[in-house]
């Protein structure tokens, strides 16, 4: 729950509120038009006012320009000079309340030049989004708290569905899918605004011209090949992250609170449960799934998880550097490569780079450190490095032998899952192949055409 404010705090925010109203105007800093208007607030230009104009006045431009109304009352809360409002015979009182349209703020410098649409309204985002304001309200709202705007149900509404899947190593992996009008906005999210701000070079993951490929290429013949996992990616990722990067952009605090609910979600206490007992779920993971944080499955995560780790891929290139190494990021999987010196300080680099993890609020895998020498076969992501990219030959053979038995059996016989579109799986499959060998694509692809489809098959 929201805690109410005090009643300093209450004059602190009504106070910032006035002097916030007209800050962008040709003078509207200067401390006479600060005290006018502080004055206008109190009904009043009460002796105390002076010298808390004087402080705040001494502020840059600049400053002032990326100010919003939370920290600015948080300011004027916390300066020594606004003890004295409380220590007068009559407490400040506020008589009226200056409001001025709320407005876009100014991007820090190198993503000033982006072209983000302007949302500085809740009612203009739900233009935006083709949406009715209430129904905007309705996505944004936890689901605990809400029922269907249509009906009488007792039953809340909820803005997703859960799947459990089997992971490779054992244990269950969680899919948190948003329902279709929910994802149809998160999709409009992602098209029209986080498509257009660009991501730290070294994120290889769900960027467009980047791949696994170009992620395993950056650490093709180096002498070592060390990787870490990151614990929970996602749900790593908390609201309070998906809020200051939509603050970053330029959102008013109304539309990027907005804007964190339609992307973020907390996880159902009975999926919690379900996945502890699996054996899967440890205390502190099942502390991240219950807070708000990206959810594995909405179409913003992957991006936003991005935005969210500019700072840590920052850090770890720059300490890439100090140990003369090369380094890139996919998802999760944080790769550093080097010569022969890098192993030797295997630990020093594993201190820095789970110090560097958790201060950026991420978690590495304690059981997913990999230190892996030329002499041994190097992995990036499932791909070969030791002197070029390139897909193991054991899953060729794999998928060359599971074509075969389609051609003497059917396909049928293979779908083991029972993946609806088995034909578009097994296209995908060779076209992984193809981005490291169109040799090997072609052969595969020669013993795909062979296969006898049912009618009604997709075309290849």
């Amino acid at each position: 729950m929201t805690r109410e404010p005090n009643y300093r705090e209450w004059i602190a925010r009504s106070l910032a509120r006035a002097l916030l109203a007209d800050a962008r105007q040709p003078g509207g800093t200067a401390p006479g038009a600060l005290r006018a208007r502080a004055a206008a607030t109190l009904g009043s230009d009460a002796p105390w006012l002076a010298p808390l104009i004087e402080a705040l006045a001494r502020r840059s431009p600049a400053t002032w320009r990326r100010t919003d109304l939370p920290a600015l009352a948080q300011a004027i809360h916390d300066l020594p000079e606004f003890d004295a409002a409380f220590e007068q015979d009559e407490p400040p009182r506020v008589r009226r309340i200056i409001l001025r349209p709320a407005q876009m703020f100014p991007r820090p410098l190198g993503l000033d030049h982006l072209a983000l649409p302007a949302l500085p309204t809740q009612a203009e985002l739900a233009r935006w989004l083709d949406l009715d304001p209430q129904r905007l309200e309705w996505l944004a709202s936890p689901a605990q708290a809400f029922r269907t705007p249509q009906g009488t149900s007792p039953a809340p509404a909820r803005h997703y569905r859960y799947q459990l899947q089997p992971k490779r190593l054992g244990g269950l992996r969680l899919l948190e899918i948003p329902r279709p009008e929910l994802k149809r906005a998160q999709r409009g999210i992602l098209d029209a605004l986080l498509a257009r701000v660009p991501v730290h070079e070294a994120a290889h993951g769900f960027v467009p011209g980047r791949s696994v490929a170009s992620h395993a290429a950056a650490h093709a013949g180096k002498a070592v090949v060390i990787g870490f996992d990151l614990r929970d990616f996602f749900a790593g990722v908390r609201a309070s992250r998906v809020h200051a990067t939509w603050r970053t952009l330029g959102y008013p605090d109304g539309v990027a609170r907005t804007l964190t609910a339609l992307c973020t979600h907390r996880t159902d206490a009975a999926v919690i449960e379900r996945l502890r007992d699996d054996g899967g779920l440890d205390l502190m993971g099942g502390k991240r799934l219950a807070e708000a944080h990206l959810p594995q499955g909405s179409p913003c995560s992957p991006a936003l998880a991005n935005l969210c780790a500019f700072r840590l891929d920052l850090r770890l290139e720059g300490l890439a550097w100090v140990f003369g190494a090369t380094y890139t990021r996919y998802a999760d999987d944080l790769v550093f490569s080097g010569d022969e010196s890098l192993r030797l300080r295997f630990d020093a680099l594993r201190a820095w780079v789970g110090g560097i993890a958790a201060d950026e609020g991420f978690e590495l895998h304690p059981r997913k450190l990999r230190c892996m020498p030329r002499h041994r076969q190097q992995r990036v992501t499932g791909v070969v490095v030791n002197d070029r990219p390139n897909a193991p030959r054991a899953d060729f053979d794999r998928l060359r032998a599971l074509l075969h038995q389609c051609t003497l059996h059917g396909p049928a016989s293979q779908n083991a899952a029972g993946l609806a579109d088995f034909r578009g799986h097994l296209l995908g499959r060779i076209a992984w192949f193809g981005q490291f060998s169109p040799t090997r694509q072609a052969r595969l692809r020669r013993l795909f055409d062979r296969i006898e489809w049912p009618a009604g098959a997709a075309p290849a």
